[in-house]
């Protein structure tokens, strides 16, 4: 798996939550595995004054305290610091990337790999400077943190002046959920088995829900957040794209084009929102003071930098509908929010029960099967079927086949950051999305946001350490279903 050419990473905003806290941790596993070729280097680059020895001691602390006894080593973090560097630079200055300019070509490497842990509103003008500078080769790649723009106008003059520095083959706009090993078993299990291939349409599907929750609040980044919610957060982005992956034709091929291809069709088809749509099949909300996990917080009002009379959602739950022979009709449940009782991000896929039932009820109710896919806390699979319970009666209930990758494989799975690192060192886009992706998520996200403008309503209130407003169970409820947590 090592990388054959060697590479300097440069992470604008490399003092930043984001790069101390996943990104500096994966490069440090890669390094420690012998993924990384030798004579790169990793170069932070931030506005801060530090020195390379303090950015080092800082990386050094983040990184102990991020990564696993067993696995952070001194010896192993001295190898990995005489890759470090920092550079002082602010993004908005094109002076200051003569700085940088210099760094990087001395005893360059074969790739250099611009990573943007940054505002969205910095990737423009980072671009153009880094073009100017003269420090952007046929071999270089750039790498953009979501959310790309805000809206439809943004996200496509982003994606313009990203293009005039990057060709769109070096460019990777990274979802990291798509780095996750379930989903790449969920790929594996669609189309490497003919078992699932018969059952995945509208004739044996019921529903599809995905959650992704938080327990945290919106931290220190309550300016940012108020600016964003949930749906620009979460839903444009990670929810869409596992919808896609669920939803998705088996593409001719693996290849990069050939999978992005399968994934726009599926946005394209989506059913617009608007109108009493709008307000039929969404559900927002903000949450207020409550208890999570035996501890008061406060609510999202009272946190800091959010304004009072603010209309911002913490909370969305969208019952999304795919207008194709495949999904007609199979209602996909999209949920989000902040301050959840549990941090969780999975996937449920529900099978309709059988058509006709031999058994009479006083054996027990057959449920329908269910497929759930795990992306955290934990990482696991399970299929649940209904079996006869053990004794001499025949008595029925729910069973789970769960599939173990620990204990069928002996390679611990890797970190979805990781996986994707080691993507753009290679230059492969797969797990990337592509320019009209991007467009096409916004086309139907866009309408719900101005949707809600144009209403002036205030999100359903919803207290922290819930699953959000009741509202969000009523959604389901006209449909005959419930919240995997609630059925």
């Amino acid at each position: 798996m090592s990388s054959p050419q060697s590479v300097d990473f440069v992470f604008f905003g490399g003092t930043g939550d984001l790069a101390m806290r996943k990104l500096l941790p994966a490069l440090y596993h890669l390094h420690r595995k012998g993924d990384l070729a030798d004579g790169g280097r990793v170069i932070g680059v931030a506005r801060e004054a530090l020195s390379r020895d303090e950015y080092v001691a800082r990386v050094r602390e983040q990184c102990s305290k991020r990564i696993a006894a067993a696995q952070f080593r001194d010896d192993v973090f001295d190898a990995f610091a005489r890759r470090l560097d920092y550079v002082r630079l602010d993004a908005g200055q094109p002076d200051d990337f003569k700085a940088l300019a210099t760094v990087l070509d001395t005893a360059g490497a074969e790739v250099r790999i611009f990573y943007l842990s940054t505002a969205p509103d910095l990737f423009a003008p980072i671009c153009g400077n880094l073009a100017q500078a003269s420090v952007v080769q046929p071999n270089s790649r750039v790498v953009l943190e979501k959310p790309i723009g805000r809206d439809i106008a943004s996200a496509r003059t982003t994606n313009d002046c990203v293009g005039r520095s990057f060709t769109e083959g070096q460019i990777f706009r990274i979802d990291h959920y798509l780095g996750k090993e379930p989903v790449q078993n969920l790929m594996a299990l669609r189309f490497g088995n003919v078992l699932f291939e018969p059952l995945w349409n509208r004739t044996w599907v019921r529903d599809v829900q995905l959650t992704i929750a938080e327990q945290v609040g919106v931290e220190r980044r309550g300016r940012f957040y108020d600016h964003v919610g949930a749906v620009r957060d979460m839903v444009q982005s990670h929810l869409l794209q596992l919808l896609c992956i669920i939803a998705m034709e088996p593409p001719a091929t693996i290849a990069p084009d050939a999978v992005r291809d399968e994934k726009v069709k599926v946005l394209r088809a989506l059913d617009p929102l608007h109108g009493t749509e709008l307000g039929a099949r969404t559900v927002r909300g903000q949450y207020r003071a409550g208890v999570i996990d035996g501890k008061p917080v406060v609510g999202y009002l009272d946190e800091p930098d959010i304004p009072a009379d603010s209309h911002t959602e913490t909370f969305i739950a969208i019952k999304a509908e795919i207008n194709n022979w495949r999904w007609s009709g199979v209602p996909f449940y999209l949920r989000t929010g902040k301050r959840m009782p549990e941090r969780t991000a999975e996937i449920v896929v529900n099978f309709r029960a059988v058509p006709h039932s031999i058994f009479p009820e006083a054996l027990g109710t057959l449920q329908g099967n269910r497929m759930e896919i795990e992306l955290q806390p934990e990482e696991s699979l399970k299929l649940y079927l209904t079996a006869k319970r053990p004794g001499e009666d025949m008595h029925l209930g729910p069973v789970h086949l769960n599939l173990d990758f620990g204990e069928q494989f002996t390679t611990a799975p890797m970190d979805a950051y990781e996986r994707l690192l080691m993507d753009v060192v290679r230059g492969q886009l797969t797990l990337f999305l592509r320019r009209d992706e991007v467009d096409a998520a916004w086309q139907w996200v866009e309408p719900i946001l101005r949707g809600w403008e144009a209403e002036g309503s205030r999100p359903k209130p919803y207290t922290a350490g819930t699953w959000g407003p009741a509202a969000s169970s009523v959604l389901l409820g006209r449909d005959g279903s419930a919240w995997q947590e609630e059925s």
